[in-house]
Order: structure tokens, then sequence, then C-alpha cells
């Protein structure tokens, strides 16, 4: 069963305004966006501040004046907000899932199926992406769970950043919430509650036929879209500038061996339109849509552009027994998401120069198996956990270099680990040091290297120092220790002892 993820935007207008920066309104000054028809003027929608003293979307613009005096009032711009959707929409295409679509005129909806795991899993998906909003000044909500109208419903009415429904469990997380929440007309919702029904628990309990007879279609069906008994497909959202290829077929295929075919030959066209255009691929998606309405898709990634067939089809196709075709496949789509300009290289012969080994394909399979890779670069700093950065398994070679006068670990730990120490103070090295529950006696050390702070970084480490040690115990292994402070003021460190390496 596909898992979906509703992401909501409270305050998407005035979010959008604020970012803009175009009216340079004060962050605590109330902002409220008006709408107009003819000569009457309401609140279309209020940030934070306004929200708090009291003002509402839909109150009258004199009601709202009479209310807040030093409010900020902006005319709305419905295409604009539009747009700014649209833009977060394609903007999560392309980093979380090949299924994502705009849900009405406050939020985006994603199909993750077999996407969450690149992000270390749903309640990592959905908090990542929130973080990554709040940074680019747009508060949001998100909701994941079995189906679109939950998923919609629960990022909407709850007072969480990030909610995640276990699977199985969407009945119990629905239950509660008012019937508003199914996406019904303000009419048919005012109907319900004349009749005493106020929450969805409440509905789904009562008999199909008369709740139809008297309401019409629609609450039933929405009941069985919020708890999956009818399907409700994602229309991803394309655009022209988007390079795409598709094949339909008459009869549904499923073999595996007939998916790889197609697959191939959709690679094959795609590359054809991405020549002619000069384009390589970074990243494309391969969506089935099968016969019951439902799709699946897959993603390759790719560490250089690309539009070697060959290459793209192996990506894919080594992945092809992950689609269940269920009743069969009635059409396959390829999309181009991400593309870069590709340029032609003259290659080297061997008599010339010594060829370069290209080692993208390999790191295009790891990472499309799941795998996280990186290269470890140095960073010109003597602190040590500053002193490397992850870089990309593809990227240029870098200048700086380490330099080699102290002996540094093979292993330096995530983040220093407190230890018990023996030593005398100031300047002699341990004696004997616990670690981990367990007593270790020193037969051998050298040091102390102090490695001052980096006080143009954070005023705090103006004074701060450690004072590191190569210790060896009684078994042969050797550790690097170090003291925080110079063993004597308390304003160049607590004093305490850390481990902070292990040598090979």
């Amino acid at each position: 069963m596909p898992r979906v993820v509703s992401v909501y935007f409270p305050y998407l207008t005035t979010d959008r305004i604020r970012r803009s920066g175009a009216e340079a309104i004060p962050v605590d000054q109330p902002l409220v966006v008006v709408s107009k028809s003819g000569s009457k003027r309401w609140l279309s929608a209020v940030d934070r501040v306004a929200l708090g003293l009291g003002l509402r979307p839909g109150m009258p613009t004199s009601k709202a004046q009479a209310m807040v005096a030093n409010l900020a009032m902006v005319d709305a711009e419905p295409a604009e907000d539009a747009a700014t959707l649209k833009r977060l929409a394609l903007w999560m295409l392309r980093q979380y899932s090949p299924v994502v679509a705009v849900d009405g005129t406050d939020g985006i909806v994603m199909d993750t199926e077999g996407a969450d795991h690149l992000q270390g899993g749903e309640e990592l998906l959905a908090s990542g992406l929130v973080n990554r909003l709040r940074s680019r000044g747009l508060a949001a909500r998100a909701a994941v769970a079995d189906t679109w109208g939950a998923a919609h419903a629960i990022a909407r009415l709850a007072s969480v950043e990030v909610t995640v429904v276990p699977r199985g469990s969407l009945a119990k997380a629905v239950a509660g919430l008012p019937v508003q929440a199914l996406r019904l007309s303000a009419e048919t919702v005012q109907a319900l509650r004349s009749f005493g029904v106020e929450t969805i628990g409440q509905l789904s309990a009562m008999p199909r036929a008369p709740l139809t007879l008297r309401l019409g279609p629609e609450p039933a069906r929405r009941l069985d879209q919020m708890f999956g008994r009818l399907a409700e497909p994602i229309e991803p959202i394309r655009t022209p500038e988007l390079v795409e290829v598709s094949k339909n077929f008459p009869e549904p295929i499923g073999a595996a061996e007939t998916i790889a075919k197609y697959t191939r030959r959709l690679v094959g066209m795609l590359s054809t339109r991405l020549e002619r255009q000069g384009l390589g691929v970074r990243r494309c998606d391969l969506v089935f849509q099968r016969v019951d309405n439902t799709r699946q898709h897959l993603r390759a990634g790719l560490a250089k552009p690309v539009r070697d067939p060959a290459r793209i089809s192996k990506l894919l196709c080594d992945r092809i027994e992950k689609i269940d075709p269920g009743f069969g496949i009635e059409k396959m789509t390829l999309v181009a998401l991400m593309v870069e300009p590709l340029e032609e290289h003259q290659v080297a012969t061997e008599l010339i120069e010594e060829s370069v080994v290209d080692l993208a394909p390999l790191v295009d399979i790891l990472g499309n198996r799941g795998h996280r890779l990186y290269r470890v670069a140095p960073v010109a700093s003597d602190v040590p956990e500053r002193s490397v950065k992850r870089i990309a398994p593809t990227a240029p070679e870098r200048a700086e270099t380490w330099v080699a006068k102290w002996p540094r670990p093979s292993r330096l730990l995530a983040s220093p680990e407190p230890i018990e120490v023996v030593a005398l103070l100031p300047d002699h090295p341990p004696a004997a040091f616990t670690w981990r529950g367990k007593r270790r006696k020193v037969k051998r050390a050298d040091g102390p290297e102090r490695i001052f702070g980096e006080w143009w970084l954070r005023p705090r480490e103006l004074q701060a120092v450690r004072d590191y040690f190569v210790v060896e115990d009684e078994f042969g292994e050797r550790f690097w220790v170090y003291r925080a402070g110079d063993g004597v003021d308390l304003g160049t460190g607590s004093q305490r002892w850390f481990l902070h390496g292990i040598f090979g």
C-alpha cells in the first residue's frame, strides 16, 4: 500500500509576502491580505501576529481595522500564491518523490512509496522537509498516512508540525476528526451537523443508503477515499520544460522481461531528445500506471549528467523486481527531472596520456541502491572535528591538505566521549583512565599537543585550549585523549578529560 505525505502551509500568502521583502513589514507588525468583490472587502489570509490578536480569514476589513490599529494590509494576489505553490511542488518533485501534486490552494501532496528510505524513513523525511521549508521562511505542517484524504485532514488539523500515522492505524487516527476534514462543501457539512453528525467516526457508522439518499454520493465517496476503499490517484505535476517520453499499451503488460524491454526503449527515446537539446540527465523517474489506476515508480540518480542509454537502462532495469504490476501496466512514463548541459569531450588515447578511470558509474549503482556515498576532504582547521568535511564522491580534488606535524588517529569518534582520568596537573599525561566502564592503565604516553580555539569563528573560544595526548595501555592499544583547558585556569576549559580517537 502506498504512503502519502500531505504538506500544509497555514500562512502561505503572508509568508510569501514577507519573504519577498517588497513591503518591508516589521516582523512584529500584524499582516493581513485583503480580497475584494465589488465594494465588499474581507480578510483572505492573516499571519501569526494577526491571528494572535483575534483576526480571522473571512472577517470584514472594517472590523479588522477597528480591532487592530497598526494593521499592515496587502491586496490578495491569488496568481502569485498559485505560482509559489507550483514552484514548491516542482522542488519536492526533484528532491523527494516522483509523484507530487498541488493540493488545493494551501498544500502539496506526494506519494513516497519507495522513496522514503532515501531520506532515512518517513519520520525523518517529513521532519526534514518541514525544517527545510522553515529555513526558507515558510511555516508548514506535514502528515504521513495510508491515503491522501487522511494525510490531508491530519496535516490541517494536527497541532504538531509532523504526524506519522502507522500503517493499519488510519481508522483510529481519523475517527475523532470533524466532518469538514473530508473536503466536503460547506452546505454538506452544515447538513450533517443538523443531523447531529460532528465527527468522521459518527459519519462512518451511519447506514450508507439513507446517507446517500439525503446528501448525495459525495460524503460516501470521500469516506471511501479516506479509508482506502476507493482509489484517489495523485496526478504528478508536469511542466513544459521537463523532458518526458511515454508508452501506452493496448494490452496491459506484467512480465519483468517485457517491462525491461520497454524501459530500454523509453530510455533510448529520452536520450535522443536530450541529445537534440545538448543535455544530460542527473535524475529521472520511471512511472508505471496500472490498470487499477494506481502508480508505482522507480527513480534513478546520476553523479554527473549522462545520456548514455545503456548506463541509464542498467540503473532502472536492475530494480524492476521492486515493481508489482498487479493486474497489468497500461502506461509507462519516463521523465527527466534534473538535466544539465552535456558537452562532448575529446577522449585522449593511451599513446598521448594516461587514461583516467571514471568512478561515476560505480557511484551511480551504489547510490541507487540506497547507499549514501561521500568522500572526506581536508579543511584548514586545527580543531580535529572541523578539519574534515564530506563532499560528493565525484567532486574535484581540493587544494587543501592536512598538516602532518603530529600523529592523528585512524578513527576519530563522532563526538568526544568523557573519560575518568588519574593524572597529575597541569602537564602530565594520564596514568590511568576509565572509558565505557573499563579501566585502562597507561604504559606509554606522548604529549601534550596544545590546540587553541578558533576565536574568529566563535568569540567564546578566545581563551579555550585543548591538551592532546597519545596514550598506550597495557594491551598495546593506543588512544587519543585530551583535557579541556590548560590544567590551571577554568577560563580555558572545564579541565575534564575526553577520548577523541583510536589509533589502528
